[in-house]
């Protein structure tokens, strides 16, 4: 691995360190908690959406909680990337998305801890639209089938 590699873990550091949209927001459109029993990260992300035009937009999106380096960084850079996002983005996202916008390769002990924010987000999205019950949990457990 050489300089690039090192770019992406000082980012990693930066975002876990000073995260970006850090806290909960006051009237969320909706939120959702998830965890991954495995390392005991836990992630909660807030949601608020702009629905004037022909699809929700997400206007802001805000994450708390508590885990690993990976999973908080993952969680700030996924709040600066849904920004300005429809609904059906962010549900369209893969794990590829997460771990891409990461740069580093992670291995699969800890891919359930990079992609938490993304699963709870979307788990999030699918209860407020209606296709999931709302009593709906985002556990990811270490199965890799997420």
């Amino acid at each position: 691995m050489g300089t690039g590699s090192d770019m992406y873990r000082q980012q990693i550091l930066d975002h876990y360190k000073n995260p970006r949209n850090y806290g909960e927001l006051e009237d969320p459109t909706f939120s959702h908690v998830g965890e991954n029993p495995m390392c005991g990260d836990e992630i909660r992300m807030d949601v608020v959406l702009d629905e004037s035009d022909d699809g929700a937009t997400i206007e802001q999106v805000a994450f708390s909680g508590d885990g690993c380096a990976i999973s908080q960084a993952s969680a700030s850079m996924l709040t600066s990337t849904l920004q300005g996002k429809t609904v059906d983005e962010l549900l369209a996202m893969e794990r590829d998305d997460v771990t891409d916008m990461l740069g580093v390769d992670i291995s699969p002990m800890r891919i359930k801890c990079a992609v938490l924010a993304e699963k709870v987000a979307q788990d999030g999205a699918e209860i407020y639209r209606g296709d999931a019950d709302d009593e709906k949990t985002t556990i990811e457990d270490g199965d890799g089938d997420d």
